[in-house]
């Protein structure tokens, strides 16, 4: 049985309450001259994997949480706002300025603490640290060294110690390191397990005489359970990957995740007892249209939607050929466009093949021949699917594309595009036998044999029927894969010019 000593949990918004949640009197009421939280120094705020300066359908906003910040401020707390990562990329902006208008967006919010995500290095190590000399807040990464100057990656520091009142606090900064960061930037970087980390520098930070121990991850939970389990001195974990929020107790230490997107703010409220323990505090605060916009922040952010709006009419690639986006043959058959999509996943991951639903690919017409554009793309994905890749033996290869043809000969939006393979269908066939003939690299398909596999995340978590991923080794998972529109554009900045071609990949028998 897990014991919490000194931990208050007033959940906000969430379905399922931990603990304590109360009316919006009664968290109020924990303002007042007295109360247990108002006597705390210190108010972590937290946000995690934002991947928009703007609010997405109604909820969050930097410039929300600016005023949230100040608004703490002003009623005389301490407020010290802190990123768990994932917030370079990746989104259609963060395409376009790789990342400088969450910085500037962030500088004027008053970010006061990061860590490194997975995402901060889609745009490869040189760029990571040019953003990070932009930033004005600090930097905090314990086990990604840097091996030309020995020391955390773009001057970060491994840890930092901070006094709020007669509060002293050690934060430290722990990334991750299996995936995410390409085989050339690994190469200039020295990985250390986040765990070996920990066990390096906790001790530096209890040599200072902290109160409170607070350690700043971009893990997954099980990895923060773990970190937890193993260095019970860890009083508060801030974390993130995760889009969804989390508020858990291990052993003595709160777990926190605040979900995506800003659309939640985790405040911590943070005190000493004279008896040595520790308070926190926990409210997760639902970032809404209730909160105006800081107008500072509000300013840099739209600067950047206005440039944002020019930058999508920048040609990224040509076309030499018309794509056939048309939805009735997309749905039914083999066409260019589609085949341009999956080449597109596979070259991405490097998988074997590469498998994609026509119902993700839009636009419903021909796309003429020339100068593609960000815009075009948005277009065709407008959905911020994002590129994972799978390891499966043939026989759920065989089970995905069957699948994918069982409405034939209707149109359905389940209708397999593909790279890598080949196939015949017989829509005459009962649904679950009609394709055959599947050959990978030109040798038929291998029931028993693994495959790397590339679907949009919308596949793997079940979209359109294609329930036999659930539970598959996942080789990039929806949290470290890129966005399909970044995959789309950086395919054709890699090549110039296209010539998609529909080669005979899907033969169905008419």
């Amino acid at each position: 049985m897990m014991r919490v000593v000194g931990l208050v949990l007033a959940l906000l918004a969430l379905a399922t309450p931990v603990a304590g949640s109360g009316s919006g009197r009664a968290l109020q009421a924990q303002e007042d001259v007295g109360a247990p939280r108002a006597e705390a120094p210190l108010t972590l705020l937290q946000i995690n994997d934002v991947y928009s300066t703007v609010p997405i359908g109604g909820r969050g906003g930097l410039a929300r949480v600016a005023t949230l910040k100040q608004r703490l401020a002003a009623a005389g707390r301490t407020p010290f706002l802190i990123l768990a990562g994932d917030f370079l990329s990746s989104s259609v902006a963060s395409t376009v300025f790789k990342g400088e208008q969450m910085i500037a967006a962030l500088n004027a919010a008053g970010l006061d603490l990061a860590t490194l995500g997975n995402h901060e290095f889609d745009f490869g190590v040189d760029v990571l640290i040019q953003r990070m000399a932009e930033a004005r807040w600090q930097w905090l990464v314990a086990n990604i060294v840097d091996v030309q100057t020995g020391k955390p990656i773009g001057g970060a520091a491994p840890y930092v110690v901070r006094t709020f009142g007669t509060l002293k606090v050690g934060f430290l900064g722990l990334s991750p390191t299996t995936e995410g960061i390409g085989l050339a930037d690994r190469t200039r970087l020295r990985l250390i397990d986040p765990l070996v980390a920990a066990g390096t520098y906790l001790p530096m930070l209890k040599a200072e005489r902290v109160d409170v121990v607070v350690v700043v991850t971009h893990l997954t939970f099980a990895d923060d359970r773990a970190l937890a389990e193993r260095f019970p001195e860890i009083d508060i974990i801030i974390g993130g990957h995760e889009h969804f929020p989390i508020a858990a107790a291990e052993n003595r230490t709160l777990i926190s995740k605040a979900g995506a997107d800003a659309r939640f703010l985790a405040r911590i409220d943070v005190n000493r007892r004279p008896s040595g323990a520790i308070e926190r505090f926990y409210e997760l605060v639902p970032v809404t249209g209730e909160l105006p916009d800081e107008p500072g922040t509000a300013a840099v952010v739209a600067s950047y939607e206005a440039r944002l709006g020019g930058e999508l009419d920048v040609a990224v690639g040509t076309s030499a050929v018309p794509l056939d986006g048309v939805s009735q043959r997309l749905r039914s058959s083999e066409t260019n466009l589609g085949n341009l999509v999956a080449d597109v996943m596979r070259a991405d991951t490097g998988a074997d093949i590469a498998l994609v639903n026509s119902g993700g690919i839009r636009g419903d017409r021909v796309f003429g021949a020339g100068a593609l554009t960000r815009r075009t793309l948005l277009e065709i994905h407008p959905f911020g699917n994002v590129v994972c890749m799978v390891a499966v033996p043939g026989r759920i290869v065989l089970a995905a594309l069957d699948n994918g043809v069982s409405r034939l000969p209707a149109a359905a939006g389940q209708f397999p595009q593909v790279s890598g393979l080949t196939l015949r269908v017989n829509p005459r066939a009962a649904p679950g036998s009609r394709v055959s003939d599947v050959r990978i690299g030109g040798e038929l398909l291998d029931p028993a044999k693994t495959y790397t596999l590339a679907i949009p995340d919308f596949l793997l978590t079940g979209g359109d029927n294609y329930t036999m991923f659930a539970g598959v080794p996942l080789l990039i998972s929806p949290l470290a894969g890129h966005a399909m529109v970044a995959a789309f554009e950086a395919y054709l900045v890699d090549r110039r010019e296209i010539a998609p071609v529909a080669d005979g990949r899907i033969l169905i028998a008419r």
